[in-house]
């Protein structure tokens, strides 16, 4: 795995990444030597490197991959980390990636029981609107099944419109609504969605 290409985002993609809407890729579970690359994905994604916060941006990643390691470490069940893989590399080179779990029931959800929940869904910025997103929320809807689940949960910001309309047209519906605080500033509030998605055998 080379560094240099998660070091890349402020320069144009490769002519074929533009040329080719789809690339090959295939899901697996992460393994610990993708940590430090899934945690670049994450954090490019959800974490800004530029502006006022740009210089928390290092240390973000380095949390991102810290909780990683513990939790792709962690022998608990019903918890699982994907990650897409180009396979026109003759070495694996992660370009997406999804975390899976279990959750239980808060003041927030209501919903009387533990329930499949998806979150860190995040793709390299070279490989966004080519596929990756939905096959990897294709592997974790067959791995709910496989758990013995018929429905799966995440949230999502309101203002996401890009994550909102992929999760739609996937087939998530609204469950319910509720304020979210940022991460930085506790008076900037967003709208959280939370989502829901039923699983027929």
């Amino acid at each position: 795995m080379t560094s240099s290409f998660y070091h890349q985002s402020q320069q144009e993609p490769p002519p074929a990444l533009i040329s080719e809407p789809k690339c090959q890729f295939q899901v697996r579970f992460a393994q610990y030597e993708d940590l430090d690359a899934i945690a670049q994905i994450i954090a490019e994604s959800f974490h800004s490197s530029q502006g006022f916060w740009g210089w928390t941006f290092p240390l973000l990643r380095l949390g991102i991959s810290e909780d990683l390691k513990h939790r792709v470490t962690s022998t608990k069940p019903h918890q699982a980390c994907l990650v897409a893989i180009d396979t026109n590399y003759s070495h694996d080179i992660p370009i997406g990636t999804v975390e899976l779990g279990l959750r239980y029931s808060d003041r927030w959800t209501q919903l009387g029981r533990s329930y499949p929940y998806l979150s860190n869904l995040a793709v390299h910025p070279q490989y966004r609107r080519r596929g990756v997103a939905s096959g990897l929320l294709q592997r974790s809807e067959e791995l709910v099944r496989e758990w013995g689940f018929q429905d799966i949960y995440l949230h999502v910001l309101e203002k996401n419109q890009q994550a909102r309309q992929l999760y739609f047209k996937q087939g998530y519906r609204v469950h319910q609504e509720m304020e979210a605080q940022s991460i930085f500033c506790i008076w900037q509030r967003s709208q959280q969605i939370f989502l829901h998605k039923y699983l027929p055998n």
